[in-house]
């Protein structure tokens, strides 16, 4: 499928990452390829290997026009719910850029509110290049911070399920309780808290 793209001099893409995890922040790019340096690679941040993410990383803060990275913390995903905070967040990424796009490629089926034209495309990240980028972008940063989340708190295991809910993390959860850096309001979470009571 092609994605049809507007005659316009800056196109920005959007994508998030974090939406399912139990724990941290949900971490949001935008970015703007510049269409004189082309990026070869850009995909889905899921389908790259992590060191092929983390080189690309580099190379699209190095070559793209601009890009910002923004999230929604963890008390604000507990205060709206995960898909407002994620909408929050995707504003707070275009809001950012040191140019304000044309237009913005969001990915997903639905758009933050933005100032500008947009459009969001369903597997976006593999369709458009900014989307790809952002996407990228997007799951370097928040792996790094579930890497430092790690090291603060190693019995939890943060460096392998990066805060997914999966059996370690559930076990870790049912024998040290929770971290300050869990969402309280999802579901597994709410559980352990209930079960301490």
């Amino acid at each position: 499928m092609q994605v049809e793209r507007p005659d316009v001099q800056f196109i920005a893409g959007v994508d998030e990452v974090g939406r399912g995890p139990l724990v941290g922040d949900v971490v949001t790019a935008a970015v703007i390829l510049d269409p004189n340096k082309p990026i070869d690679g850009l995909a889905d941040s899921k389908k790259l290997s992590e060191k092929k993410r983390i080189a690309l990383a580099e190379e699209i803060k190095e070559k793209a026009l601009c890009y910002y990275v923004a999230r929604a913390s963890v008390a604000e995903i507990d205060e709206l719910n995960i898909l407002h905070a994620t909408m929050l967040a995707m504003s707070r990424a275009v809001e950012g850029l040191a140019i304000q796009p044309d237009f913005v490629f969001i990915d997903g089926n639905r758009l933050p509110k933005l100032t500008m034209a947009a459009q969001s495309v369903v597997k976006g990240d593999s369709l458009v290049a900014e989307i790809s980028a952002a996407s990228i972008l997007a799951k370097v940063t928040r792996d790094n911070e579930m890497l430092e989340l790690d090291a603060e708190f190693p019995e939890f295991g943060f460096a392998a399920h990066k805060g997914y809910p999966t059996k370690a993390h559930f076990a870790a959860l049912e024998a040290h309780g929770i971290t300050p850096h869990h969402r309280t309001t999802f579901k597994p979470v709410q559980r352990i808290i209930a079960g301490k009571e």
